[in-house]
């Protein structure tokens, strides 16, 4: 493994063995787990808005007006790739990884198959489906062991795959795409780890870059945090121990919006360590099983970010397999 991957995978390593360490450190000191604190309300958030029953949280808002809406954003024609090249060193929230293996089957000792002599080449897939850039569904984060809906893990989340809540009942995701320049609004080339967007720099941000945050929108930030891995100055150690992202105020102000989607350009989506001290990961819980948004990252949104593309139309197809979690991405934005 090179190197510099496998400085990341353990700095990761620290960042997951650090957040372990929180809930026992609390105990230690008289205090109740995070998780416990946030599952006291949970009756609050048990019930869906869309239904008891319900399975796609804010994929209900994808319409055929809204699809249509965003359409017309498109004048351009101008396709931006937000997925990075996924391989055996990316970076990854241990233990994850992959692997690849190409072979022709069958084929080692004769010309192929009929006259023609057809050959073909196949691969073989070995890994974690939240590696790279990926989506989150809605059976990934949850509070003590309970999901999206009141859901709890006995009773949906098997070993052979989610029973629901999979992410082959998401038909894809098509909506108005924002992409708010965090590093420009802060006035700095990256920003730094461990800064949080609460609610007003998120409004601030929309206002400085002329755009309005809407229901049903796909939110990207962009921090410039890629370029630790393939800038001049690339740092994946650091990459991967800590990284700037979206604040608890920042979730709350979006989900009482009501956007479809969040994603940025880290990866973990939030802000790493956590603005409260033993917590950890309180975002996804306030996204995910409060509130039933998706979640997107490692988005690389550092072309939208140049090119100053505020506003495009997101179109995202992911591979539904059934009962996943989670899965490799390659989301398009059309300007």
């Amino acid at each position: 493994m090179d190197r510099r991957i496998f400085s990341v995978c353990a700095a990761l390593a620290g960042s997951v063995l650090a957040l372990s360490a929180w809930p026992a450190l609390a105990q230690d000191a008289g205090e109740q787990p995070a998780a416990g604190d946030a599952q006291a309300g949970q009756e609050d958030w048990m019930t869906s808005k869309w239904g008891a029953d319900d399975e796609l949280g804010s994929a209900n808002l994808m319409t055929p007006d809204s699809v249509l809406a965003a359409a017309q954003l498109v004048t351009e024609g101008k396709v931006y790739s937000l997925g990075m090249v996924t391989g055996p060193e990316t970076p990854a929230f241990p233990p994850r990884s992959l692997s690849l293996t190409v072979l022709q089957p069958n084929q080692a000792t004769n010309s192929g198959l009929g006259d023609n002599a057809f050959t073909y080449n196949d691969d073989i897939f070995m890994g974690w489906l939240g590696i790279g850039s990926q989506i989150d569904g809605l059976g990934h984060a949850g509070v003590d062991h309970v999901y999206y809906g009141g859901r709890k893990l006995d009773d949906f989340a098997k070993a052979s795959g989610l029973e629901q809540l999979g992410l082959e009942k998401l038909p894809g995701l098509v909506g108005r795409g924002v992409m708010l320049d965090m590093a420009a609004f802060y006035g700095t080339d990256m920003v730094d780890s461990g800064t949080a967007y609460t609610a007003e720099d998120i409004q601030a941000a929309a206002e400085q870059q002329g755009v309005e945050l809407r229901e049903g929108d796909v939110l990207l930030f962009n921090s410039n945090w890629m370029n630790l891995l393939d800038g001049e100055g690339a740092d994946p150690e650091r990459f991967g121990s800590t990284e700037p992202g979206l604040g608890v105020s920042g979730a709350e102000y979006l989900a009482d919006l009501g956007v479809m989607a969040v994603g940025a350009d880290t990866w973990g989506l939030e802000v790493v360590p956590a603005e409260t001290e033993g917590e950890a990961f309180r975002v996804h819980q306030i996204l995910q099983p409060e509130n039933g948004i998706y979640l997107l990252e490692n988005m690389d949104t550092r072309e939208l970010a140049r090119d100053q593309v505020h506003e495009f139309l997101f179109v995202l197809g992911q591979a539904r397999v059934q009962g996943a979690v989670q899965m490799i991405i390659n989301p398009i934005a059309i300007r």
